[in-house]
């Protein structure tokens, strides 16, 4: 017996919030500082950094914490409810400056409240990471998992993104307005992460229930509190969480692996999206054709993610992935000649880039399970909430990078900036980086990234081989 669809949904229903609050600050937070608060871009840009640098310097140890809970617990749930339960009080916090506020009151007042946001979200998102690799030891089931996440996931980001501003039009003062949108939107974000956070409860067996042959339940607290290095990290200080951190580097090579390619891919997906409105305004030659390129490439994930699923199960993750990642870079690769004969055709290869885009969030999450169950039976148990806490923040830096490699290219080419109402032509220059920064960077950092793929080892065998192991051990 495989993963019950009550299961299965729940742990999806996490990415609403995921995928809301990865889009929303992203979409709105800078132009809330800039043009409501009065708040210089650079500075805008700053908060917005300095948020993922704290993600990158907090996840580890959040990864750490939810191990400890786990320990000693059973369970990751308090964490997630904790997440839940805060984000929504912050995240509307963020958007409650008073208007009485000064631009650089009102600039500390956002940079406080969006990093206890990001502390509150690190604490649901790290966890929930995690519980892959414990709902399921089957491989085709967790790649069952993740595809229902990454379906979720998308049509939570297209819902956020085209939700989120309509709902801040609907009140005519600017401060109101925002105010209305994130209370609504954290609403939702908080809501579902508390379904999601009960998860592992729902996936145990009922009473009087039995597993299948083959099957095994979640393990309660005495599975993992029985290895004394476990314990021992009850006690342990944020040096060593850094330490732990470091280890699962140094000692899973499938984790360096995955963690690398995904890491280069986020870069170049961060780099893609930073880019779209660029490509609207000034290749295009339509502010609003950022909503049909954000929706051309994120869109298709609904339909191909289950795809990408039905192809790793007949030829396996690993080359399901190099095969998307190939897609991926081909089509972006081709839109470099835009520059010279920009179109509708655009929106087309774009789609093709997004329907690759569904293989390149799916399969590697669907992956990551596969390499903690290798680690566990190599190491032991115990680690899932510490490499769960690096690839978060891993994710965090590529993306958060892409933003900051974009600016490079755009400031490297001539790009000139303007202030509101003001006409200016951008030189030839300009518009040829923006057009590379969408195409060319992107493929090559994916083709890139297929070098690192090689390297991971894993293969259906192999976690088939560890779930052999492991069900031993269990039973004894």
């Amino acid at each position: 017996m495989g993963l019950r669809r009550g299961t299965v949904a729940r742990y999806a229903t996490g990415s609403v919030g995921t995928g809301g609050f990865s889009t929303l600050p992203g979409l709105v937070l800078v132009y809330y500082l800039t043009d409501t608060l009065g708040v210089a871009a650079l500075a805008a840009g700053l908060i917005v950094s300095l948020a993922k640098a704290w993600d990158v310097v907090i996840d580890p140890v959040i990864g750490a914490m939810s191990d400890r809970e786990r320990a000693t617990r059973g369970s990751r749930r308090r964490l997630m409810i904790a997440g839940g339960v805060l984000l929504p009080v912050f995240f509307l916090l963020t958007f409650a400056v008073p208007p009485t506020f000064g631009s650089a009151a009102g600039a500390a007042w956002v940079l406080v409240a969006f990093l206890c946001a990001a502390t509150a979200f690190s604490l649901f998102q790290v966890p929930y990471i995690a519980l892959p690799a414990e709902l399921t030891d089957r491989y085709d089931e967790r790649t069952r998992l993740l595809t229902a996440r990454v379906v979720v996931l998308t049509v939570a980001i297209l819902a956020f993104g085209g939700g989120a501003p309509a709902l801040r039009g609907l009140v005519p003062d600017e401060h109101a307005g925002y105010l209305v949108m994130a209370a609504v939107a954290g609403l939702v974000l908080g809501g579902s992460l508390l379904v999601s956070a009960g998860v592992e409860r729902a996936a145990r067996p009922r009473d009087g229930a039995s597993a299948a042959p083959g099957d095994r339940a979640l393990p309660g607290p005495a599975t993992a509190a029985g290895r004394p290095d476990v314990a021992a990290s009850v006690t342990a200080g944020v040096a060593q969480h850094y330490r732990d951190a470091v280890e699962v580097l140094r000692t899973s090579r499938p984790f360096r692996a995955l963690l690398a390619t995904f890491v280069l891919q986020a870069l170049a997906t961060g780099t893609m999206l930073a880019g779209a409105q660029y490509v609207a305004t000034w290749v295009l030659g339509d502010e609003g054709a950022v909503t049909f390129l954000f929706a051309a490439l994120v869109g298709p994930a609904v339909v191909f993610a289950p795809v990408w699923a039905r192809v790793a199960g007949r030829v396996g993750k690993e080359r399901a992935f190099a095969a998307a990642s190939v897609v991926f870079a081909v089509a972006a690769a081709a839109l470099a000649a835009m520059y010279w004969s920009p179109g509708a055709w655009v929106y087309g290869v774009v789609a093709v880039a997004g329907a690759a885009y569904a293989g390149l969030q799916s399969l590697p999450m669907a992956m990551l399970p596969d390499v903690v169950t290798h680690d566990a039976v190599q190491r032991g148990p115990g680690r899932a909430g510490t490499f769960a806490g690096v690839w978060t923040a891993g994710e965090t830096t590529g993306f958060g990078l892409g933003t900051a490699v974009l600016a490079l290219v755009l400031a490297s080419t001539g790009y000139l900036e303007s202030r509101a109402a003001t006409l200016v032509w951008q030189p030839d220059s300009a518009v040829l980086g923006i057009v590379l920064a969408f195409s060319l960077l992107p493929a090559v950092l994916v083709a890139a990234s297929l070098v690192t793929l090689r390297r991971y080892p894993l293969r259906r065998h192999d976690i088939d081989a560890a779930r052999a192991a492991a069900a031993p051990e269990e039973s004894a």
